[in-house]
Protein backbone atom coordinates (compact mmCIF):
# COMPACT_ATOMS: atom_id res chain seq x y z
CA UNK A 1 0.00 0.00 0.00
CA UNK A 2 1.30 3.58 -1.19
CA UNK A 3 1.98 5.90 1.42
CA UNK A 4 0.72 9.46 -0.08
CA UNK A 5 2.35 12.83 0.77
CA UNK A 6 0.26 13.69 3.54
CA UNK A 7 1.15 10.69 5.51
CA UNK A 8 4.60 10.83 4.93
CA UNK A 9 4.46 13.50 8.09
CA UNK A 10 4.05 10.57 10.22
CA UNK A 11 7.71 9.85 9.46
CA UNK A 12 9.17 12.87 9.74
CA UNK A 13 11.33 13.27 13.26
CA UNK A 14 12.40 16.54 13.19
CA UNK A 15 10.11 19.26 13.47
CA UNK A 16 9.60 23.16 13.57
CA UNK A 17 6.29 24.70 15.29
CA UNK A 18 5.80 28.30 14.72
CA UNK A 19 3.08 29.84 16.49
CA UNK A 20 1.56 33.30 15.86
CA UNK A 21 1.10 36.26 18.08
CA UNK A 22 -2.79 35.90 17.62
CA UNK A 23 -3.48 32.74 19.33
CA UNK A 24 -1.03 33.43 22.18
CA UNK A 25 -2.40 36.53 22.99
CA UNK A 26 -5.94 36.37 23.82
CA UNK A 27 -6.90 39.15 21.09
CA UNK A 28 -3.82 41.03 22.41
CA UNK A 29 -5.49 41.40 26.16
CA UNK A 30 -2.67 39.58 27.54
CA UNK A 31 -0.63 36.20 26.89
CA UNK A 32 -3.34 33.31 27.70
CA UNK A 33 -1.18 30.10 29.97
CA UNK A 34 -4.41 27.93 28.45
CA UNK A 35 -3.14 28.08 25.09
CA UNK A 36 0.63 27.88 26.09
CA UNK A 37 0.11 25.31 28.87
CA UNK A 38 -2.00 22.99 25.36
CA UNK A 39 0.33 24.26 23.11
CA UNK A 40 3.32 22.35 25.60
CA UNK A 41 1.40 19.24 26.00
CA UNK A 42 1.29 18.64 22.05
CA UNK A 43 4.72 19.32 21.67
CA UNK A 44 5.23 16.93 24.12
CA UNK A 45 3.51 14.54 22.53
CA UNK A 46 5.43 14.69 19.48
CA UNK A 47 8.80 14.33 21.78
CA UNK A 48 7.46 10.98 23.59
CA UNK A 49 7.54 10.11 20.00
CA UNK A 50 10.89 10.44 19.46
CA UNK A 51 10.61 13.64 17.24
CA UNK A 52 12.75 16.64 17.58
CA UNK A 53 11.08 19.61 18.38
CA UNK A 54 11.89 23.54 17.50
CA UNK A 55 9.39 26.13 18.74
CA UNK A 56 9.26 29.33 16.90
CA UNK A 57 7.01 31.60 19.00
CA UNK A 58 5.92 35.21 18.44
CA UNK A 59 4.56 37.24 20.95
CA UNK A 60 6.93 39.66 22.33
CA UNK A 61 5.84 42.76 21.01
CA UNK A 62 1.98 41.74 21.37
CA UNK A 63 2.84 40.61 25.38
CA UNK A 64 4.58 43.67 26.26
CA UNK A 65 2.08 45.72 24.33
CA UNK A 66 -0.79 44.21 27.36
CA UNK A 67 1.49 44.47 29.89
CA UNK A 68 2.52 48.26 29.75
CA UNK A 69 -1.09 48.84 28.74
CA UNK A 70 -0.80 50.35 25.72
CA UNK A 71 -4.30 50.55 23.56
CA UNK A 72 -3.27 49.57 20.24
CA UNK A 73 -0.19 48.30 18.71
CA UNK A 74 2.61 51.64 18.89
CA UNK A 75 4.06 52.54 15.52
CA UNK A 76 7.03 54.07 16.35
CA UNK A 77 10.34 51.88 16.33
CA UNK A 78 11.32 52.71 20.34
CA UNK A 79 7.69 51.77 21.27
CA UNK A 80 7.78 48.58 19.42
CA UNK A 81 11.26 47.61 20.39
CA UNK A 82 10.35 48.54 24.49
CA UNK A 83 7.09 46.43 23.95
CA UNK A 84 9.23 43.60 22.35
CA UNK A 85 11.40 43.81 25.64
CA UNK A 86 9.10 44.04 28.66
CA UNK A 87 7.09 41.37 26.70
CA UNK A 88 9.92 38.67 25.41
CA UNK A 89 10.88 37.95 29.21
CA UNK A 90 7.01 37.51 30.06
CA UNK A 91 6.77 35.17 27.37
CA UNK A 92 9.91 33.09 27.94
CA UNK A 93 8.91 32.78 31.61
CA UNK A 94 5.51 31.06 30.51
CA UNK A 95 7.11 28.76 28.14
CA UNK A 96 9.61 27.77 30.46
CA UNK A 97 7.10 27.33 33.57
CA UNK A 98 4.77 25.11 31.70
CA UNK A 99 7.28 23.21 30.26
CA UNK A 100 9.24 22.44 33.25
CA UNK A 101 6.59 20.45 34.55
CA UNK A 102 7.30 17.94 32.19
CA UNK A 103 10.68 18.11 33.10
CA UNK A 104 11.90 19.50 29.68
CA UNK A 105 14.89 22.44 29.92
CA UNK A 106 14.25 25.46 27.29
CA UNK A 107 16.56 27.61 25.65
CA UNK A 108 15.96 31.06 24.45
CA UNK A 109 17.36 32.26 21.25
CA UNK A 110 16.73 35.58 19.65
CA UNK A 111 18.03 35.92 16.23
CA UNK A 112 18.22 39.04 13.45
CA UNK A 113 19.13 39.11 9.75
CA UNK A 114 22.65 39.68 10.82
CA UNK A 115 23.22 36.17 12.59
CA UNK A 116 22.28 34.44 9.14
CA UNK A 117 24.01 37.32 6.95
CA UNK A 118 27.47 36.24 8.12
CA UNK A 119 28.29 32.86 6.87
CA UNK A 120 30.31 32.08 10.40
CA UNK A 121 27.56 33.36 12.46
CA UNK A 122 24.97 31.08 10.31
CA UNK A 123 26.91 27.95 10.56
CA UNK A 124 27.55 29.15 14.69
CA UNK A 125 23.46 29.56 14.42
CA UNK A 126 23.40 26.21 12.87
CA UNK A 127 25.40 24.63 15.32
CA UNK A 128 24.53 25.40 18.35
CA UNK A 129 20.70 24.44 17.49
CA UNK A 130 21.90 20.96 16.71
CA UNK A 131 23.78 20.67 20.15
CA UNK A 132 20.97 21.87 21.69
CA UNK A 133 18.64 19.46 20.09
CA UNK A 134 20.83 16.86 20.89
CA UNK A 135 21.25 17.57 24.32
CA UNK A 136 17.70 17.17 24.59
CA UNK A 137 16.94 20.73 24.93
CA UNK A 138 13.73 22.82 23.51
CA UNK A 139 14.96 25.69 21.20
CA UNK A 140 11.95 28.55 21.86
CA UNK A 141 13.23 30.91 18.96
CA UNK A 142 12.14 34.90 18.07
CA UNK A 143 13.24 37.60 16.37
CA UNK A 144 15.44 40.04 18.09
CA UNK A 145 12.70 42.84 17.99
CA UNK A 146 14.47 44.06 21.19
CA UNK A 147 17.36 45.63 18.65
CA UNK A 148 16.91 45.41 15.29
CA UNK A 149 15.92 47.97 12.92
CA UNK A 150 13.35 47.83 9.98
CA UNK A 151 16.02 48.24 8.05
CA UNK A 152 17.72 44.32 8.76
CA UNK A 153 14.95 42.80 10.31
CA UNK A 154 13.85 39.66 8.92
CA UNK A 155 10.26 40.82 8.77
CA UNK A 156 8.04 38.23 10.18
CA UNK A 157 8.19 34.63 12.29
CA UNK A 158 7.11 33.02 9.24
CA UNK A 159 9.98 33.83 7.76
CA UNK A 160 12.64 32.99 10.87
CA UNK A 161 10.86 29.70 10.92
CA UNK A 162 11.34 28.77 7.42
CA UNK A 163 14.98 29.65 7.83
CA UNK A 164 15.21 27.67 11.39
CA UNK A 165 13.86 24.88 9.13
CA UNK A 166 16.78 25.18 6.64
CA UNK A 167 19.46 25.85 9.31
CA UNK A 168 18.82 22.41 10.63
CA UNK A 169 17.49 20.53 7.78
CA UNK A 170 14.40 20.27 9.07
CA UNK A 171 11.75 17.57 7.98
CA UNK A 172 8.54 19.66 8.33
CA UNK A 173 7.34 23.26 9.23
CA UNK A 174 3.83 23.70 11.21
CA UNK A 175 2.65 27.03 10.85
CA UNK A 176 -0.01 27.42 13.92
CA UNK A 177 -2.05 30.55 13.32
CA UNK A 178 -5.98 32.07 13.71
CA UNK A 179 -7.41 30.57 10.40
CA UNK A 180 -7.33 26.90 9.25
CA UNK A 181 -5.48 27.33 6.32
CA UNK A 182 -4.84 28.90 3.07
CA UNK A 183 -8.24 29.32 1.48
CA UNK A 184 -8.61 30.05 -2.79
CA UNK A 185 -10.08 33.93 -1.44
CA UNK A 186 -10.57 35.68 1.71
CA UNK A 187 -12.90 33.47 3.67
CA UNK A 188 -13.55 36.28 6.16
CA UNK A 189 -15.11 38.11 2.89
CA UNK A 190 -16.38 34.93 0.78
CA UNK A 191 -19.10 32.28 2.20
CA UNK A 192 -18.13 30.47 -0.92
CA UNK A 193 -14.24 30.10 0.24
CA UNK A 194 -12.40 26.98 -0.06
CA UNK A 195 -9.82 25.34 1.99
CA UNK A 196 -6.44 24.14 -0.04
CA UNK A 197 -6.29 21.01 1.66
CA UNK A 198 -3.07 20.19 -0.65
CA UNK A 199 -0.77 22.10 -3.44
CA UNK A 200 2.83 22.06 -4.76
CA UNK A 201 4.20 24.99 -2.87
CA UNK A 202 5.46 26.44 -6.40
CA UNK A 203 2.20 26.87 -7.86
CA UNK A 204 1.75 30.55 -9.50
CA UNK A 205 -2.20 29.71 -8.42
CA UNK A 206 -1.07 30.02 -4.40
CA UNK A 207 0.01 33.98 -5.51
CA UNK A 208 -3.59 35.31 -5.94
CA UNK A 209 -5.04 33.60 -3.04
CA UNK A 210 -2.48 35.13 -0.31
CA UNK A 211 -3.56 38.13 1.49
CA UNK A 212 -1.99 40.49 4.00
CA UNK A 213 -2.16 40.25 8.02
CA UNK A 214 -3.86 41.71 11.05
CA UNK A 215 -3.40 43.86 13.66
CA UNK A 216 -1.35 41.68 15.68
CA UNK A 217 1.02 40.05 13.53
CA UNK A 218 2.94 41.08 10.63
CA UNK A 219 2.53 37.87 8.98
CA UNK A 220 -0.54 37.37 6.40
CA UNK A 221 -1.05 34.39 4.30
CA UNK A 222 1.64 36.07 2.14
CA UNK A 223 4.55 35.63 4.33
CA UNK A 224 2.78 31.77 5.40
CA UNK A 225 3.28 31.07 1.75
CA UNK A 226 6.71 32.80 1.14
CA UNK A 227 8.03 30.56 4.25
CA UNK A 228 6.78 27.07 2.77
CA UNK A 229 8.72 28.08 -0.32
CA UNK A 230 11.28 28.63 1.83
CA UNK A 231 11.80 25.88 3.78
CA UNK A 232 11.38 23.51 0.75
CA UNK A 233 14.93 24.44 -0.24
CA UNK A 234 15.96 22.35 2.18
CA UNK A 235 13.36 19.68 1.64
CA UNK A 236 10.89 20.55 4.76
CA UNK A 237 7.38 19.91 4.01
CA UNK A 238 4.83 22.71 5.74
CA UNK A 239 1.72 22.84 7.09
CA UNK A 240 -0.68 26.01 7.78
CA UNK A 241 -3.19 25.10 10.37
CA UNK A 242 -5.18 26.79 12.76
CA UNK A 243 -3.71 26.76 16.35
CA UNK A 244 -7.61 26.15 18.25
CA UNK A 245 -8.15 23.06 16.13
CA UNK A 246 -7.88 20.16 19.00
CA UNK A 247 -4.55 18.59 19.34
CA UNK A 248 -3.55 20.28 16.16
CA UNK A 249 0.63 19.50 16.19
CA UNK A 250 -0.22 15.54 16.82
CA UNK A 251 -2.73 15.29 14.44
CA UNK A 252 -0.53 16.63 11.80
CA UNK A 253 2.14 14.89 12.61
CA UNK A 254 0.05 12.03 12.31
CA UNK A 255 -1.38 13.11 9.06
CA UNK A 256 -4.29 13.55 9.43
CA UNK A 257 -6.18 15.79 6.81
CA UNK A 258 -5.58 19.03 8.49
CA UNK A 259 -5.18 22.70 7.17
CA UNK A 260 -3.14 23.17 4.09
CA UNK A 261 -0.61 20.98 3.15
CA UNK A 262 2.53 22.56 1.02
CA UNK A 263 4.73 20.03 -0.98
CA UNK A 264 7.83 20.46 -2.85
CA UNK A 265 9.12 18.58 -5.87
CA UNK A 266 12.12 20.00 -5.98
CA UNK A 267 15.38 18.45 -4.65
CA UNK A 268 16.98 19.90 -1.84
CA UNK A 269 19.41 22.48 -1.91
CA UNK A 270 22.87 22.43 -1.00
CA UNK A 271 23.81 24.01 2.43
CA UNK A 272 25.52 26.87 0.89
CA UNK A 273 22.34 27.58 -1.89
CA UNK A 274 20.13 27.49 1.27
CA UNK A 275 22.35 30.07 3.47
CA UNK A 276 22.24 32.46 0.04
CA UNK A 277 18.44 31.50 -0.18
CA UNK A 278 18.58 32.96 3.19
CA UNK A 279 19.78 36.33 2.53
CA UNK A 280 16.84 38.57 2.46
CA UNK A 281 17.84 41.89 1.87
CA UNK A 282 19.96 42.64 -1.74
CA UNK A 283 21.78 45.49 -2.29
CA UNK A 284 20.96 46.25 -5.77
CA UNK A 285 19.46 44.42 -9.16
CA UNK A 286 20.84 43.31 -12.46
CA UNK A 287 18.23 43.39 -15.04
CA UNK A 288 19.01 40.40 -17.36
CA UNK A 289 18.02 40.25 -20.88
CA UNK A 290 15.66 37.15 -22.13
CA UNK A 291 18.30 34.69 -23.11
CA UNK A 292 20.25 35.40 -19.75
CA UNK A 293 17.18 34.68 -17.86
CA UNK A 294 16.37 31.79 -19.66
CA UNK A 295 19.87 30.48 -18.92
CA UNK A 296 20.59 31.30 -15.44
CA UNK A 297 16.84 29.27 -14.94
CA UNK A 298 16.62 26.64 -16.77
CA UNK A 299 20.06 26.08 -17.34
CA UNK A 300 21.72 26.87 -13.87
CA UNK A 301 24.36 28.83 -16.01
CA UNK A 302 26.26 31.38 -14.46
CA UNK A 303 25.13 35.19 -15.28
CA UNK A 304 27.87 36.62 -18.11
CA UNK A 305 28.22 40.32 -18.33
CA UNK A 306 27.21 40.32 -22.22
CA UNK A 307 23.20 39.36 -20.61
CA UNK A 308 22.65 42.13 -18.23
CA UNK A 309 21.24 45.11 -19.77
CA UNK A 310 20.97 47.58 -16.57
CA UNK A 311 22.07 48.00 -13.25
CA UNK A 312 20.28 49.05 -10.21
CA UNK A 313 21.45 50.28 -7.02
CA UNK A 314 24.57 50.52 -5.06
CA UNK A 315 26.97 47.74 -4.42
CA UNK A 316 30.03 46.20 -3.59
CA UNK A 317 32.27 43.20 -4.82
CA UNK A 318 30.51 40.60 -2.75
CA UNK A 319 26.90 42.15 -2.03
CA UNK A 320 23.95 40.18 -2.58
CA UNK A 321 21.93 41.33 -5.45
CA UNK A 322 18.80 40.27 -7.23
CA UNK A 323 18.03 39.12 -11.03
CA UNK A 324 15.28 40.35 -12.91
CA UNK A 325 13.86 38.92 -16.24
CA UNK A 326 13.46 41.67 -18.71
CA UNK A 327 9.55 42.19 -17.06
CA UNK A 328 11.01 43.23 -13.57
CA UNK A 329 10.39 39.94 -11.83
CA UNK A 330 13.19 38.47 -9.57
CA UNK A 331 14.38 34.87 -11.17
CA UNK A 332 17.49 34.45 -9.01
CA UNK A 333 19.89 36.18 -6.58
CA UNK A 334 23.35 35.33 -5.83
CA UNK A 335 26.95 37.23 -4.41
CA UNK A 336 28.15 39.57 -7.12
CA UNK A 337 31.72 39.67 -8.34
CA UNK A 338 32.07 43.54 -9.39
CA UNK A 339 30.96 46.78 -7.87
CA UNK A 340 27.40 48.69 -9.19
CA UNK A 341 30.01 50.63 -11.25
CA UNK A 342 32.35 48.36 -12.53
CA UNK A 343 29.03 46.92 -13.55
CA UNK A 344 27.69 49.55 -15.36
CA UNK A 345 30.75 49.51 -17.50
CA UNK A 346 30.28 45.81 -18.22
CA UNK A 347 27.00 45.58 -19.04
CA UNK A 348 26.18 43.44 -22.74
CA UNK A 349 30.43 43.20 -22.47
CA UNK A 350 31.81 40.02 -23.41
CA UNK A 351 33.78 38.07 -21.11
CA UNK A 352 36.85 38.51 -23.00
CA UNK A 353 36.11 42.07 -23.15
CA UNK A 354 36.44 42.54 -19.45
CA UNK A 355 40.00 43.59 -19.24
CA UNK A 356 39.71 46.63 -21.69
CA UNK A 357 36.28 47.62 -20.19
CA UNK A 358 37.65 48.18 -16.75
CA UNK A 359 41.43 47.82 -16.60
CA UNK A 360 41.89 44.65 -15.07
CA UNK A 361 41.12 40.97 -15.30
CA UNK A 362 38.41 39.80 -13.36
CA UNK A 363 35.92 37.19 -13.02
CA UNK A 364 34.61 35.95 -15.99
CA UNK A 365 31.08 35.89 -14.71
CA UNK A 366 29.01 38.63 -13.57
CA UNK A 367 27.61 36.31 -10.83
CA UNK A 368 29.21 32.24 -10.56
CA UNK A 369 26.43 29.79 -10.01
CA UNK A 370 27.85 28.23 -6.93
CA UNK A 371 27.27 32.15 -5.82
CA UNK A 372 23.75 31.37 -7.16
CA UNK A 373 19.57 31.11 -6.12
CA UNK A 374 17.00 30.75 -8.38
CA UNK A 375 14.12 32.13 -6.58
CA UNK A 376 10.14 32.03 -7.37
CA UNK A 377 8.72 34.08 -10.02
Amino acid sequence: MSVTPRQSLAEAKRWVVKVGSALLTAGGSRLDNDVITKLATQLMTLRTRGCEVILVSSGSVAAGVARLGYPERPRELHELQAAAAVGQSALIRAYEDTLARHAVTTAQILLSHADVRARDRYLNARATLNTLIGMGVLPIINENDTVVTDEIRLGDNDTLAALVANLIDADALLILTDQSGLYDKNPQIYSDAVLVAQADVNDSKLDTMVGEGGALGRGGMITKLRAARLAARSGTMTVIASGSHDNVVPAVAAGDPIGTFLTTTNRPQSARKQWLASLMHAKGALILDHGAAQSVCQQGRSLLPIGITAVQGQFERGDLVACLDPQGREVARGLVNYSSDEACLLVQTPSAAITSKIGYGGDPEMIHRDNMVHTSL
